[in-house]
């Protein structure tokens, strides 16, 4: 891994010794604003000078940890210096002092739901890196302080913000009385603080997101979720037959999918979206409310209804609710290819609104529930103040659609802006 520059608040964390550091140390805020630079060789301090004993490095899977903190952490000290089983968790990092061959085992954990504080029950440990603290479950974290019991142990993380109600904000980065006492150091990062990046991907990185995302993502601020959850779609990004915007040029070298938010007494949505590998086209939609029309309908009676919706164009893969279990073997039986959605809701908002904040989604004005959900879909204010974000469960089908089509299918680097 090339580091490049450091800015000064990088540079104070770095260099700033071990033995100075606080028992909780986070660094938080803007995306982009350099917090992993940072402390992936303040963790490689860790690893060879700080206390003995097994250390831990966590985060919402194995493979997001990999993918964020261990490919730059294996880059820097080179293949050689390592020994790693993704399937296990078990690291061993080595190094030489003095021409004397060391190790440290450390072991590597997910923790996307409370009853990932399984995993650490009884562990004695010497330290914790830990990735994404804002997704981490309350129960896991605490869990996880308890174990650091080895003298001089200490927790490293970098996060971005979320609600001022959730616990890692509310009673540690702004207890004051935590951080007097130099329990907890926080360390704010803004977009500015990199200095690696230019103007130009700046501006673009700041394009990228409107509303509280903006306040979050960009300035790197905890503030409350609250109102549409939608704000920045706009009436530019919907299309009639009639525009240039989706051409039958783009049509063709675009790949379809089908998003459904499966319903028996809530509504079923079809969504027929068209992805040329730079924008998503909404080009249709089925919407069904069982409710509504006073009469329901059977898995077979919504087959029948998507096999006309689809017409005789076979879309690359269906991506359907996880918990649809019967329709997704009746789609399977008739030939369709399915696939399970990722149902991360907060990660896919985030996705469809920045995609969004970017013109990169365009919807058909056809597409009349799916436009009326996205001004109606808000969040939950009441849950924001316990700390929970999440949304309403109103006015969503069709946006869970959507989202399930974002969330599961598009790579990475469609949101590294």
């Amino acid at each position: 891994m090339e580091f490049g520059l450091w800015g000064q608040k990088a540079l104070d964390f770095i260099y700033n010794p071990i033995a100075n550091d606080a028992f909780i140390n986070i660094l938080e805020g803007s995306v982009r604003s350099g917090k992993t630079v940072a402390m992936i060789p303040k963790w490689i301090n860790y690893i060879m000078t700080g206390p003995k004993g097994l250390l831990l490095m966590t985060g919402v899977s194995k493979d997001t940890i990999y993918d964020n903190v261990l490919n730059d952490l294996f880059d820097t000290i080179g293949e050689d210096n390592y020994e790693y089983n993704r399937q296990s968790g078990d690291l061993t990092i080595y190094w030489y002092t003095d021409g004397i061959k060391c190790q440290r085992r450390i072991k590597v954990v997910g923790a996307k739901d409370e009853g990932s504080e399984k995993y650490i029950r009884g562990k004695t440990l010497a330290g914790a890196y830990c990735d994404e603290l804002s997704l981490m479950p309350e129960k896991f974290f605490k869990q996880l302080l308890n174990r650091l019991s080895i003298r001089g142990a200490k927790l490293y993380g970098t996060t971005n913000p979320d609600s001022p109600y959730y616990y890692l904000y509310a009673e540690y980065i702004a207890d004051e009385v935590k951080l007097q006492k130099g329990m907890v150091r926080d360390y704010h990062f803004e977009l500015d603080d990199n200095p690696n990046l230019p103007e130009d991907y700046k501006e673009n990185i700041r394009n990228a997101y409107k509303g509280m995302w903006f306040k979050r993502m960009i300035l790197g601020l905890w503030v409350l979720a609250e109102g549409i959850i939608y704000d920045m779609f706009s009436d530019d990004l919907i299309f009639d037959d009639d525009s240039k915007i989706f051409t039958g040029a783009t049509k063709a070298k675009s790949r379809r999918y089908i998003g459904i938010d499966y319903g028996t007494t809530n509504p079923m949505v079809f969504l027929d979206i068209y992805d040329d590998g730079d924008t998503i086209f909404v080009c249709n939609e089925y919407y069904y409310d069982s409710r509504k029309e006073q009469q329901q309908k059977s898995d077979e009676d919504y087959i029948n209804d998507f096999d006309k919706f689809i017409g005789e164009e076979f879309p690359d893969f269906v991506v359907i609710d996880p918990s649809a279990a019967s329709f997704k073997i009746v789609l399977r039986g008739r030939g369709y290819r399915v696939r399970e959605a990722d149902n991360s809701v907060n990660d896919g908002i985030r996705k469809v609104a920045m995609l969004m904040s970017l013109k990169k989604l365009r919807v058909h004005k056809c597409c009349t529930n799916l436009i009326r959900e996205f001004h109606s879909y808000i969040w939950d204010e009441k849950a924001a103040k316990r700390g929970e974000e999440k949304p309403i469960k109103e006015n969503d089908h069709s946006c869970d659609a959507l989202r399930y089509y974002i969330n599961t299918i598009l790579p990475k680097w469609r949101f590294q802006h």
